[in-house]
């Protein structure tokens, strides 16, 4: 029998939404006793078909197993080369922390007449201050639109400033050697340290809901620390 996070997440009609691309993403933040965050994700295949044309980027997580299970249409995961197809009525896939990975919607004509698709992303807990989390979330999915509506680029900088928040890195080709490692370096680097002194947040106040939490993580870097200020206009 397969278990859906569904049956033991807490769903409450004031759950926070999360919607971005002229609606072709949306994300239902949904509370879980054991997870850091759990996710209902409702992808739009007609209103978002430039923006799932392209895979993201191949990562990893440092700190945290990820978890995906598909609820409708059909879901590709990327992992360590290989391609598995997720299907409704299959358990969840756990995503070890440090596996090279993706997920994206399989192509329309490959969705069986479905243009909708739906899954389920939770992130263990971890007691690590850079983490998966809402907050993370939150800022990436903000940011990307930000970029897409003022028909820019995504910085760089800013992508390793919030991806390192978040405890995630971009993976390097296989040959490359200590390609993890060398990969999370540049992310503190480049990302926590220079972009920093810089002037790159990992976390925006109009981004993010819970402003006392992005000043928690921020006051943790001596690099962020400038911008932790807790006094959060309406």
């Amino acid at each position: 029998m397969v278990t859906y996070l569904l049956d033991i997440m807490e769903y409450a009609d004031s759950d926070q939404v999360i919607e971005v691309l002229g609606g072709a993403v949306s994300t239902r933040v949904i509370r879980h006793p054991n997870r850091s965050f759990a996710f209902e994700v409702t992808l739009d295949l007609e209103k978002g078909s430039e923006h799932f044309s392209t895979k993201p980027p191949l990562h990893f997580h440092a700190n945290q197993d990820e978890f995906i299970q598909a609820t409708e249409g059909k879901i590709g995961l990327e992992l360590e080369g290989t391609e598995y197809i997720l299907l409704p009525g299959q358990d969840e896939y756990c995503i070890e922390s440090w596996a090279n990975h993706r997920s994206y919607p399989l192509e329309l004509e490959r969705q069986e007449g479905r243009t909708v698709v739906k899954f389920l992303l939770s992130g263990a807990k971890s007691p690590e201050v850079y983490e998966l989390n809402t907050l993370f979330f939150e800022n990436w999915y903000k940011y990307q639109e930000h970029v897409v509506r003022k028909g820019g680029k995504i910085d760089l900088i800013q992508a390793l400033s919030t991806f390192d928040a978040g405890g995630t890195y971009v993976s390097f080709p296989r040959w490359v050697p200590f390609g993890r490692q060398v990969s999370q370096l540049i992310g503190i680097v480049v990302g926590r340290w220079l972009g920093g002194l810089l002037g790159y947040q990992p976390f925006y106040r109009e981004w993010s809901t819970d402003w006392q939490l992005a000043c928690d993580k921020m006051e943790s870097s001596i690099f962020q620390r400038r911008w932790a200020v807790r006094s959060k206009p309406d």
